[in-house]
């Protein structure tokens, strides 16, 4: 718990990349170009699995909800940070912080939960099938994903309460955005239960679901190897690769960014996580999906084919 005289703060000035001046326009090429990349992807897949009929099913109704999420998740972050990087007000109001820092968490606990919900998915197909249409209904799906958005939001905007009613006595947050730690050094006390939430937040929002991931994937490739034929075996794991694929790179960078001990954190470090779980992670999606999916390949043939018929 650390304490100190302090003034009030009515705002606050993010640092950004000032440690790569002379080579920002790279970066806002880079980031800018990555950041059309993630809004054309996710409105992509999107669009592909609202309007063809074979993907109207609980695996791509969660993986809609996903990629709505992470385009939303982008906007709250990336604009912002372009805007510092072509040498535009890098000033932030206390309020408009406080919103950033309270979307940003909301949008990134909604992700973390909704790829527990996909495994729970991918869970139930391939070791009970049979009762799959019966446990993952439509009714099932619009309760579990309407969950997880509303336990999302209302950690994220416990969390954010309890920094903002802190005071602050200093201005700089050496970041490119409103993130808890960042936002938690300008404090000038730090009450020992602020930082048991940012603990408990971090346990509800990633090892709980990371847990719960490993458990089915262990389940999952138990019941897989059990298939006779490899032909089965094969069919089989890449109902779920993709998805493992995204848990990995979402959960790893999660995990470094907010388990990491305070004592080996540093500026460059914690802007290159955090980039990764801003700009790439939510790219990552769709390109995962895309790429390696055979059913969206073939519903974007679909899609394609019939936009070209006269």
């Amino acid at each position: 718990m650390k304490t100190a005289n302090h003034t009030e703060v009515r705002g606050f000035v993010l640092q950004g990349f000032s440690n790569f001046r002379e080579h920002q326009l790279i970066l806002f090429a880079v980031f800018l170009t990555l950041y059309l990349l993630t809004l054309a992807g996710n409105v992509i897949i999107v669009t592909i699995i609202r309007v063809d009929h074979h993907l109207h099913t609980p695996m791509y109704f969660f993986l809609s909800v996903l990629s709505t999420s992470e385009t939303c998740y982008s906007l709250v972050i990336i604009p912002r940070m372009l805007s510092g990087l072509v040498g535009l007000s890098q000033s932030i109001s206390l309020v408009g912080c406080g919103t950033q820092l309270f979307f940003f968490l909301g949008f990134a606990i909604t992700n973390c939960l909704l790829l527990a919900v996909m495994g729970f998915d991918r869970y139930v197909a391939i070791c009970n099938p049979l009762r799959y249409s019966i446990v993952m209904n439509w009714r099932a799906c619009t309760i579990l994903a309407s969950s997880v958005c509303a336990s999302g939001f209302l950690l994220s905007l416990v969390q954010a309460v309890a920094i903002f009613r802190l005071p602050f006595c200093n201005s700089l947050i050496e970041h490119f955005f409103c993130d808890v730690r960042p936002v938690l050094d300008l404090a000038c006390v730090t009450p020992i239960v602020n930082d048991i939430l940012t603990l408990t937040v971090s346990l509800l929002a990633i090892t709980a679901p990371a847990t719960f991931l490993l458990i089915s994937y262990v389940l999952i490739l138990s019941t897989i190897l059990k298939i006779a034929s490899a032909e089965g075996r094969k069919k089989a794991f890449a109902t779920c690769s993709s998805h493992l694929m995204v848990v990995i790179v979402h959960y790893g960078c999660a995990s470094i960014a907010y388990f990491k001990p305070k004592s080996e954190n540093t500026k460059d470090q914690d802007q290159l996580i955090s980039v990764t779980y801003t700009v790439i992670t939510p790219l990552l999606n769709p390109v995962v999906y895309s790429l390696r999916n055979k059913e969206v390949h073939d519903a974007l043939r679909r899609v394609v084919g019939r936009k070209s018929l006269p």
